[in-house]
């Protein structure tokens, strides 16, 4: 992940919201993107000052919202015979699509919400529902409760790791002096137990050294 987040952090930093919207976008009604790598590298980004975090996040949440939403609408209008063209292309079997429509038939309504913490589902969670009928009204109460836990998620916990981050690198001499003394301290430590069990045990040793007596 750091050598993706690498390659397209120079796109990010050049293009900022919309190639975050761009990729959220398309990769949420079916097309194979970087969308979450996307959204951590932008979230990084922010922390680091070069983008604001509020409008990542916004971003971030419109274009999972509405991508799933245009996948919903190709699901609902023929994404059955869509996915099984071309599912096996990604990893997605007959076998493996029957499954998920019967999961999805149980367990919509959590299967939307969560969806998008999964590599695939994130990608065909609308055309799923789509092809599922299941109500648009409602696939797009559970998907928007689901992109939002997604981009709470991943955008502010990178954020705020992207802050700690910073934080230590600031204070990376007094960091590294206070290592530098917990060390020393735990060997000096260990080699005076070391010493002591070591003085005790020979002190042991001569006491119970048996004695010659007459023959």
């Amino acid at each position: 992940m750091t050598a993706i987040i690498a390659a397209i952090q120079p796109y990010l930093e050049r293009f900022g919201y919309p190639v975050l919207f761009l990729v959220i976008f398309i990769e949420s009604f079916g097309v194979p993107a970087p969308g979450q790598t996307l959204l951590i590298a932008a979230a990084l980004l922010a922390a680091g000052g070069n983008l604001h975090i509020a409008g990542v996040l916004v971003t971030a949440y419109l274009a999972a919202v509405i991508g799933d939403a245009i996948g919903w609408v190709i699901g609902a209008r023929g994404g059955r015979r869509l996915i099984l063209r071309y599912g096996k292309r990604f990893g997605l079997t007959r076998r493996r699509y029957r499954l998920l429509h019967l999961r999805f038939n149980r367990h919509g309504a959590w299967f939307v919400t969560f969806a998008r913490f999964f590599d695939l589902l994130r990608q065909i969670n609308g055309l799923l529902a789509g092809s599922a009928d299941m109500p648009f009204l409602r696939f797009l109460l559970y998907n928007n409760l689901g992109a939002a836990l997604w981009v709470g998620l991943w955008g502010l916990g990178a954020y705020f790791l992207g802050r700690g981050m910073k934080e230590v690198v600031g204070h990376y001499e007094v960091v590294v002096t206070w290592i530098m003394l917990v060390v020393a301290g735990i060997g000096l430590v260990t080699g005076l137990v070391w010493l002591a069990r070591r003085l005790y045990r020979r002190r042991r040793g001569a006491v119970k050294e048996p004695t010659s007596g007459p023959n």
